[in-house]
């Protein structure tokens, strides 16, 4: 009876949903997210799958930087640009979309968006002009 090994313990937590349970239209998004930081490029916007974004605001180039975390990038970014809320953005004229990346869990933007706070200012230049080398705005182009 000593010899035997004890049983297998079993989770009271439900597993991981399977990969093939994320396959929407036959895109595996994993694979979407990896392709597009290949090609510095976004996949259309679509609320119901999107869950975060982490952006970053100016007034012009090499301007006044903001960034910043939402799961409405287009309702953030308008109300940035409106002055709808009073702060930082709305005291330094800060209204310019420069940069953005998606997250599908908005605990992995909230992180990012905590961790590129910390960095030195031309690291956040560099990110910025890796994609957007004319600081365009960014805005009108979400959609």
């Amino acid at each position: 009876m000593g010899d035997r090994a004890p049983p297998p313990q079993t989770s009271l937590v439900a597993p991981w949903p399977s990969p093939s349970s994320f396959v929407i239209l036959g895109l595996d998004p994993r694979i979407q997210t990896q392709a597009c930081r290949l090609t510095n490029t976004h996949p259309p916007a679509h609320p119901a799958r999107m869950a975060g974004y982490v952006y970053i605001v100016t007034n012009h180039k090499h301007g006044t930087l903001y960034i910043g975390v939402t799961s409405d990038l287009a309702r953030r970014i308008y109300e940035h640009r409106e002055g709808l809320t009073p702060g930082f953005t709305s005291k330094y004229g800060l209204t310019q979309l420069v940069w953005y990346e998606e997250h599908w869990d908005i605990r992995d933007a909230i992180q990012r968006e905590k961790t590129m706070k910390q960095w030195y200012r031309k690291w956040k230049i560099a990110l910025i002009e890796e994609r957007n080398p004319d600081w365009r705005d960014l805005y009108l182009e979400l959609w």
